[in-house]
């Protein structure tokens, strides 16, 4: 509809004023609308990729996601992407980070990836569509689409990331100092790899002193666990599986945002009971312990930890602090060890 607009007014005005859409090559005028309308939308930046094309791509994503019910996995995907960042490490790409690697086998074998290459999958089709969007991109864009899907905030987010290309480039597991394997991810449940005593410091090793994290911003983080499930032939974290729903995971309930029955594939267990609505809903359902929803150490660390807990209680009785709070964070997270090419990266 835009470009029609704007091809109108170029028409009308040029049969106005045919001098009005001249422009002297030496004068330094700002653009007019048909121009400013070019550079925002219609010309490629440094690698070929435009703000029309990444919107196109991102309506095609919400339709996926609408169609299949997979926004927590696409979300997981993305996080485990950049969770490999080590900001200690200056360099790039051994940084780490929101870099695409995850795609590569050394980092989509590692234990605590196990059923992500199903998300892989699903987004091959539109890299095939789309090859000038980096695989960086798509994999961050699909992420916070999903969560923008479920109900949750809108993410301020850019684009322009490069992407590694080679396996030699990808973070291998016993690379981050003080972690025991899997580039230094997150671990569920005791023992941790990096050998912290309490959950509690668990997540501040993981988040804080490699990732760049503060406590509130690893509370906001936590609280993306009111979508998605775990699975006991993936994490082995819990009960449920792949043929043992959870009271909640057997598909007869409603979960999504639109309140309809949508599971995608049944099984493994949440932390919500509406486990496809982002909501602030991981910071109060917990408290019934219900044997059908997940509280792990780590969970209960955000929950009771007495520098966790202000930001946790807050998050519970004001869902507005908390999707404002998770924007930020997301968006944060989405950039860890990002390279963009233009620098500025590309905003839609």
């Amino acid at each position: 509809m835009a470009p029609c607009a704007v091809a109108i007014y170029d028409c009308f005005r040029g049969w106005c004023n045919p001098k009005s859409i001249q422009k002297k090559p030496w004068k330094k005028a700002q653009p007019d609308v048909h121009e400013a309308y070019y550079t925002m939308f219609l010309m490629p930046s440094e690698k070929g990729v435009t703000p029309a094309m990444l919107l196109a791509l991102k309506g095609e994503l919400t339709s996926f996601i609408d169609s299949i019910n997979c926004a927590p996995i696409l979300v997981r995907l993305a996080w485990h992407d950049s969770g490999t960042f080590d900001t200690r490490i200056q360099s790039w790409p051994e940084c780490g980070g929101a870099n695409g690697a995850i795609i590569l086998a050394p980092e989509l074998n590692m234990g605590a990836n196990a059923g992500l290459d199903k998300a892989v999958r699903y987004l091959k089709t539109f890299k095939q569509k789309y090859p000038a969007v980096s695989w960086a991109d798509l994999i961050q864009m699909a992420s916070a689409t999903a969560i923008e899907w479920c109900g949750g905030p809108n993410i301020s987010m850019k684009y322009g990331r490069v992407s590694v290309t080679e396996e030699s480039q990808c973070a291998g597991p016993q690379s981050r100092q003080g972690f025991g394997g899997n580039a230094g991810l997150p671990d569920a449940k005791p023992p941790f790899g990096c050998g912290a005593e309490s959950p509690a410091e668990h997540l501040r090793n993981v988040f804080t002193k490699k990732m760049g994290f503060n406590d509130q911003e690893i509370v906001a983080l936590s609280g993306a666990h009111t979508i998605g499930r775990a699975f006991k032939e993936r994490s082995g974290t819990c009960p449920f599986g792949y043929t043992s729903p959870s009271n909640y995971t057997d598909g007869t309930r409603a979960a999504r945002v639109d309140g309809k029955i949508g599971a995608g594939m049944q099984g493994g267990c949440s932390w919500t009971k509406t486990w496809l609505k982002f909501d602030n809903s991981y910071f109060t359902d917990y408290a019934a312990r219900d044997a059908h929803l997940l509280w792990f150490p780590t969970d209960e660390a955000v929950q009771t930890d007495p520098f966790f807990k202000p930001t946790f209680d807050l998050y519970a009785s004001d869902q507005a602090a908390f999707f404002k709070d998770y924007a930020a964070a997301h968006k944060k997270l989405s950039e860890l060890g990002a390279k963009f090419e233009p620098a500025q990266g590309i905003t839609l």
